[in-house]
């Protein structure tokens, strides 16, 4: 059996779940501390330097960036693979993960999940629905027009699902608490990609604590996930106030 790892990341971040899917399809066991960056405290700091998650620690080694810890996983437990065999393909699928991370967290987290539940959650601040309004006017559009162009009409990109795959879904749920849907009928591949990719028995298993954890407050996270049956760690990096990351959103 592999080793058991420890993820620090709460059930709701975009980067955790990618981490928490590859694990469940490689079946690697894990323990989690599932705390809001924002609420790490110092020897949190010390393990992620820019204040965010996920982090995993084994007994090899600490990592504190989601695709440093899929590639790792993928080098460390190569079956079943998340990247494709191909050079070319391998590298699209990075290209991917890269534009989910990067593109679609700034457009479905910073702009819209930020607006809607981030600040009233952790900072007692309003959003700012002008941004919203002009987020889902152009940038959303833009995402989407891009995705419908490279997603499959049937099955995933690289036929089995993949780190691509992974990457690029995790970004709808959190969309789906900012009350957004992909219309059908202006991007019928992506709307249907997404509804494949989610209803896979890994993201399925995560819903039933993302579900959760969406209506319940900050500082009750941990208690509500140990009743639950999560895997929770002994202890736990968080602190009782949030401070901001090192890093501009």
């Amino acid at each position: 059996m592999a080793e058991r790892v420890r993820i620090i990341g709460s059930y709701l971040s975009p980067y955790v779940r990618k981490v928490l899917v590859c694990l469940d399809v490689k079946g690697i066991p894990y323990e989690i501390d599932p705390i809001v960056p924002f609420f790490g405290n110092e020897r949190f700091s010390k393990l992620s330097p820019l204040r965010r998650i996920p982090v995993l620690i084994d007994s090899a080694v600490t990592l504190a960036d989601s695709s440093v810890i899929c590639q790792y996983l993928e080098d460390r437990h190569p079956r079943p693979a998340l990247y494709p065999a191909d050079v070319a393909e391998r590298a699209r699928a990075r290209w991917l993960e890269e534009f989910a991370d990067s593109r679609m967290g700034d457009v479905f987290i910073w702009r819209l999940f930020n607006q809607v539940a981030i600040k009233p959650a952790v900072w007692g601040e309003a959003g700012d629905p002008d941004l919203v309004t002009r987020t889902l006017a152009t940038d959303v559009p833009a995402v989407l027009d891009y995705l419908e162009g490279e997603l499959p009409a049937q099955g995933f990109i690289f036929g089995a699902v993949s780190i691509a795959d992974i990457s690029i879904a995790c970004f709808f749920r959190n969309a789906a608490w900012a009350r957004f849907a992909v219309d059908a009928a202006r991007w019928p591949r992506t709307a249907a990609f997404v509804e494949r990719a989610l209803g896979t028995a890994p993201f399925q298993r995560l819903k039933l604590f993302e579900d959760r954890l969406i209506r319940t407050p900050v500082a009750a996270h941990r208690k509500v996930l140990a009743e639950m049956g999560a895997p929770i760690t002994a202890e736990t990096l968080g602190a009782a106030s949030p401070q901001p990351g090192l890093m501009p959103i």
